[in-house]
């Protein structure tokens, strides 16, 4: 079996054993945790240093970011979430003002409607939240299987941070040439600067 195939399958393996974690996270914990990596993102100097900050809508089982998208307005931040571009498996940005500016898209996330938001064509700075379920020591992350966010992150040139729960930071991951690791990790316990921040 070839080596991508190898790694293909150790992902897989790995993705499923993450899910079950995550479902069976206590909701009261969960909340406690998400509170903690907002808190840890809020206190980021490239936090602190930018108007806009790139972000995903989370699902019930990820950690949480909309504390962090209402803490990004009140500070008079842009905040800019994706949406999926159909037939691809790429994703672009639009400025959201509300979250009624959202309605579901693929898989059930909440995603901008075109019509009604601004579509960010200049990804040379800003703050970028990025979802995974396990990220590692270098900056690499597992997610979902589809690339969406190593396409992207291959063309953003501000600061990359991931989020996770501490218990889904691994030392290594499995990896491709594709793959394209964040520059800070926040987890409930701490802020880890990886070895790829520009």
């Amino acid at each position: 079996m070839p080596v991508n195939q190898d790694i293909k399958a150790e992902k897989t393996q790995l993705r499923k054993a993450l899910r079950t974690s995550r479902r069976s996270l206590d909701r009261e914990k969960k909340a406690d945790c998400d509170a903690e990596i907002q808190s840890r993102v809020l206190s980021l100097r490239s936090y602190a240093s930018t108007d806009l900050v790139f972000t995903y809508v989370s699902l019930d089982t990820e950690v949480d970011t909309l504390g962090i998208i209402h803490a990004a307005w009140a500070n008079g931040k842009r905040v800019a979430v994706p949406r999926c571009l159909p037939d691809s498996n790429e994703i672009e940005f639009y400025i959201i003002k509300s979250l009624d500016d959202l309605a579901p898209g693929h898989f059930g996330v909440l995603e901008p409607i075109p019509e009604r938001c601004e579509k960010v064509g200049d990804y040379s700075h800003g703050l970028c939240v990025v979802p995974g379920l396990s990220f590692d020591a270098e900056g690499y992350r597992l997610g979902y299987g589809k690339g969406y966010y190593d396409r992207f992150l291959k063309q953003f040139h501000g600061v990359s941070v991931g989020l996770c729960y501490s218990s889904g930071v691994k030392w290594k991951l499995p990896r491709t040439s594709y793959d394209v690791p964040v520059d800070i990790i926040a987890t409930e316990r701490y802020l880890r600067h990886t070895q790829s921040e520009r």
